[in-house]
C-alpha cells in the first residue's frame, strides 16, 4: 500500500501486533522504533481506546483483555442445511469464479468463501497462490496448480501468516486476487477481523496487477471489522449476494467498483 493512509494501516497494525505480544506499550519506544512523533504514536492510542482496544495511561497503553479477537464465522455449511436455508458463501465463491480465466495467476487468501472457489474452477490451466494451509486437502480440478505461500500456520482457520509468507508473495506478481473479507462499508473500508492475516490480505492486494477480488456476502456487507486491509480505490470488483444491502453496494459502485451478485438460481 503506497498511499498515505497505507502507511498509518501499516503502522497502527504493527502496533496492535505489539500489543497482542506484549499486552502494554511505551509511546516513547514506539515513536523511537517507527520513526514518528510521540504525538502521532498518541492519536493512534486514542483511536484504539475509541475502538475498544486499549485502556490508556501517562507513557502508553495497556491492551483490554479478549478485544483482539479470530473470525466469528469460521465454519462453512454445506451449500443448503437440513433447515432449507442457504449457504450464500457458496453462492458468493461460484460468481466469483466466473472471473477465473485460462492461464490466470490469482491470489487467494485465507478466507473460507475464497477457498470455496476452487470447487467452481473447472477446464482452466489456473495457478493459485495461496496462504490457506486447507487448500492441501481441498478438491480441485487437475488442471489448477496450488502454491502454498508457506509461513507461520495460525489458528483454526490454518493461514499462513508472518514474515515468510509476506516475503513469498513479494516475489510474485499476480494478474487477480481475491480475498474474502469480514467486512466492507459504505465507505468504502474493507476489513478483516484477524490481526496475524491483515498484512497478507494488504500485500495481496498491492502485488495483483490486473483485477482485485473483494468477497463478501450480504451478512458482512456495512460490516466494520477491527483491521482495515484496504478501501475501495484499490479494488476493482466486489462479489456479494442477491440480500446484499442496496443502499451501501451502490454507494459503492460510486467509487468505480464493480459489483457483481449471485443468485441461488445461478
Amino acid at each position: 500500500m503506497k498511499n498515505k493512509k497505507g502507511v498509518i494501516v501499516k503502522r497502527q497494525q504493527t502496533i496492535l501486533q505489539r500489543l497482542q505480544k506484549e499486552k502494554e506499550v511505551s509511546v516513547d519506544q514506539l515513536a523511537n522504533e517507527l520513526g514518528v512523533s510521540p504525538l502521532t504514536i498518541r492519536r493512534d492510542l486514542i483511536d484504539f481506546e475509541n475502538q475498544g482496544f486499549v485502556k490508556r495511561h501517562y507513557g502508553g497503553a495497556k491492551l483490554i483483555e479478549g478485544t483482539l479477537f479470530e473470525d466469528p464465522t469460521l465454519e462453512v455449511p454445506p451449500a443448503t442445511g437440513q433447515d432449507g436455508t442457504t449457504d450464500y458463501r457458496r453462492v458468493v465463491a461460484k460468481k466469483a469464479a466466473e472471473l477465473i480465466e485460462e492461464g490466470d495467476i490469482i491470489f487467494v487468501n485465507s478466507s473460507k468463501t475464497a477457498l470455496l472457489m476452487l470447487d467452481y474452477i473447472s477446464g482452466k490451466r489456473v495457478s493459485v497462490i495461496t496462504n490457506n494451509g486447507n487448500a492441501i486437502t481441498s478438491s480441485h480440478d487437475p488442471l489448477v496448480s496450488i502454491i502454498l505461500t508457506g509461513g507461520e500456520l495460525h489458528g483454526t482457520k490454518c493461514s499462513l501468516v508472518g514474515d515468510f509468507a509476506l516475503a513469498t508473495i513479494r516475489k510474485i506478481r499476480a494478474n487477480k486476487c481475491f480475498i474474502g473479507v469480514s467486512g466492507i462499508t459504505a465507505e468504502g473500508e474493507i476489513s478483516t477481523a484477524v490481526l496475524q492475516e491483515t498484512m497478507v490480505n494488504s500485500l495481496m492486494i498491492e502485488r495483483a496487477k490486473d483485477m482485485v477480488v473483494i468477497l463478501a456476502d450480504h451478512k458482512r456487507i456495512g460490516k466494520l471489522h477491527n483491521f482495515i486491509i484496504a478501501d475501495t480505490h484499490q479494488i476493482t470488483h466486489i462479489v456479494t449476494d442477491e440480500l446484499a444491502d442496496e443502499a451501501v453496494t451502490s454507494r459503492l459502485e460510486k467509487d468505480n467498483v464493480t459489483i457483481l451478485k449471485g443468485h441461488i438460481t445461478d
